[in-house]
């Protein structure tokens, strides 16, 4: 009988699939780099990079990778709490909050993340020298994890005024 594989409460999509090579002494060995991103859709998200002699094998590795580095992600009314930018080697992201109705609107691995961690409304742009997936997304989970919920405005604390003969003087 075979087995069936039970559905993932994770949501993944391929950022890259690259065919490596080491120079050995009888030729080139070649495996294959895969990049995948995982969430939840509800604020989990993780990034995960595995080399592997088949594609297959790699995907599985990388799969796994990404569910050791799913974080969990503070989002505000559909959107994220305020600006971030963050830098990972030489890839720097920017990410701006929007209003309800914008969508995503960025570019590559930055979207992806972005759909997969359940932001519906988001401005980013891909900066710095670097177009590489593997460091733009995790530019992109550095940005996201550093965000700080806005603090909630309620009533202020009761100021009690005091005269100038009542004071105390400082020592």
């Amino acid at each position: 009988m075979a087995m069936q594989r039970q559905k993932s409460e994770f949501d993944q999509k391929t950022l890259d699939i690259r065919r490596v090579a080491r120079t050995m002494a009888g030729g080139r060995r070649f495996s294959f780099r895969v990049t995948i991103a995982l969430g939840d859709r509800k604020g989990g998200v993780g990034v995960g990079t595995a080399k592997g002699l088949d594609v297959a094998a790699s995907i599985e590795k990388a799969i796994q990778q990404a569910k050791k580095n799913i974080t969990k992600i503070n989002t505000y009314n559909g959107t994220i709490p305020h600006t971030v930018s963050r830098k990972f080697r030489s890839a720097r992201v920017l990410l701006k909050p929007a209003k309800p109705g914008t969508g995503i609107i960025a570019g590559g691995a930055v979207r992806v993340i972005c759909e997969l961690a359940g932001i519906k409304n988001v401005t980013g742009k891909i900066q710095g020298r670097s177009s590489n997936k593997i460091n733009v997304s995790e530019a992109t989970v550095a940005a996201l994890r550093s965000l700080k919920l806005r603090r909630q405005k309620g009533p202020a604390a009761p100021v009690q005024a005091v005269s100038a003969s009542e004071a105390t003087p400082l020592q």
